[in-house]
């Protein structure tokens, strides 16, 4: 028998007057079993987002375990103590809610969007998935034919694919290099007992985070984490393999595809500097985050060579990867990456106007302030900061932060990344025009 998920009291009233929490006022606890809460109050919205995090992903695993973080995050949704997958399911639909979850290379999060008087039953159910799945046999090995779907339909999907192998290439034999889905073949060799062991190893409280934004008071999450989450503290007994950046050897590599349209990736990883931080995010920006953007403008508006082409900064917990996508006709790759490495000495070489650098802190900004009417947006906001900064940073902050990078810094910074960094470079081509780029 599988209990329903409580339907309680508002855990968050209509507040008086002279107990309002102050907009955007974040507090932070850490609970006596390690696991921290931190949230967010937001006083305008009638809605909550949790954020169930546990510091583990793909990169946590080895050659023999590849993908079995992201195993986990589909396999709690099977089954648990308390409830089946079917309870699972409804458990929040029927009070208008949601819930969900995604696995990267570092995190893993099971998360719900509800109405503010149903946060008890969300904590309840994000705990459980967590605390008390059951990894039923069935389900198991009925979840493996799901996730090689998902991992085929990757494969139809070039410009998801490409990237896929160009962090295989890029970091050789480091676990960035594994993909996070895993692989048919890794999937089908796990077993319920390798499940149960990395869920107990990995998914430890000292290294959670339960995080909420919306109309949702501090001390009330706090409440609710003390009694749904286990009272003994888990401690993490296992160590990351950090990326040796020396380990990196700039490669050339084409493979052949029953595809249309090449499809070209060019980057680098390079070692994490937060003094740079928003300089880099404004120079990705500049280079190739919209439809102003200078590589968009050269190589799609004035040569006509692509739909497609952006660049992209990904941050990680030691290093941090560059890179430009563009999907063009196969004969036309080697000018297209002649043109994105002229663009890349330009913004090298010379400052940036004024007026672009300002539009493009415009554009950042205003992405930044039009994600934080999102509540599911501001609970990602602020585990990702604690993780990644160890500490919150405010909208005021980052705007700061935004506003003092100058068009010297940008130059400065690409000047670093192009000037001492070895570009990779993965072609996907149709087979057919193999020979002809």
């Amino acid at each position: 028998m599988h209990t329903r998920g409580r339907l309680t009291t508002p855990i968050v009233k209509t507040l008086q007057p002279s107990n309002v929490v102050q907009p955007n006022h974040v507090e932070k606890t850490v609970l006596p079993n390690g696991l921290t809460v931190i949230t967010e109050y937001v006083p305008t919205v009638r809605s909550v987002a949790i954020g169930l995090w546990a510091a583990t992903g793909s990169r946590d695993e080895t050659q023999e375990t590849a993908g079995i973080s992201h195993f986990i995050e589909h396999l709690v949704f099977k089954g648990t103590k308390k409830r089946d997958y079917i309870e699972i399911s409804k458990s929040l639909e029927r009070v208008g809610g949601y819930l969900n979850a995604f696995t990267t290379k570092e995190k893993t999060c099971f998360y719900a969007r509800v109405l503010d008087e149903y946060c008890e039953v969300a904590v309840d159910v994000l705990t459980d998935l967590v605390f008390n799945p059951t990894f039923p046999p069935k389900e198991l090995e009925k979840e493996k034919d799901v996730i090689i779907e998902e991992i085929k339909s990757i494969d139809d999907t070039p410009d998801d694919a490409i990237f896929e192998d160009f962090d295989k290439f890029v970091y050789h034999d480091h676990p960035f290099a594994f993909p996070i889905t895993g692989t048919e073949k890794t999937v089908r060799s796990f077993t319920r007992r390798q499940v149960l062991n990395h869920l107990r190893t990995y998914y430890t409280t000292d290294k959670m985070v339960l995080a909420a934004a919306g109309h949702l008071e501090h001390r009330a999450l706090v409440k609710l984490a003390e009694k749904y989450v286990p009272k003994s503290r888990s401690t993490a007994t296992y160590t990351r393999k950090r990326y040796d950046i020396r380990t990196y050897k700039a490669f050339e590599k084409e493979i052949a595809k029953p595809i249309s349209q090449a499809h070209v990736v060019t980057g680098f990883p390079f070692e994490r500097n937060d003094e740079h931080f928003y300089a880099v995010l404004l120079l990705n920006m500049i280079l190739g985050g919209g439809m102003s953007s200078r590589l968009n403008l050269e190589l799609r508006e004035k040569h006509g060579l692509a739909y497609n082409v952006f660049s992209n900064f990904n941050s990680g917990d030691e290093v941090n990867l560059f890179s430009i996508y563009i999907g063009t006709d196969a004969h036309k790759v080697h000018k297209a990456l002649t043109l994105i490495r002229q663009e890349l000495e330009k913004i090298a070489n010379k400052l940036v106007p004024e007026k672009e650098l300002e539009l493009n802190k415009a554009q950042l900004k205003g992405g930044i302030l039009m994600s934080q009417e999102n509540m599911s947006a501001r609970m990602n906001h602020l585990a990702r900061d604690l993780y990644y900064f160890g500490r919150f940073r405010s909208d005021t902050e980052v705007l700061e932060a935004i506003n003092a990078v100058s068009p010297k810094q940008i130059r400065a910074v690409a000047e670093s990344l192009f000037g001492s960094h070895a570009f990779s470079t993965l072609v996907y081509v149709p087979k057919k025009a193999r020979r002809n780029v």
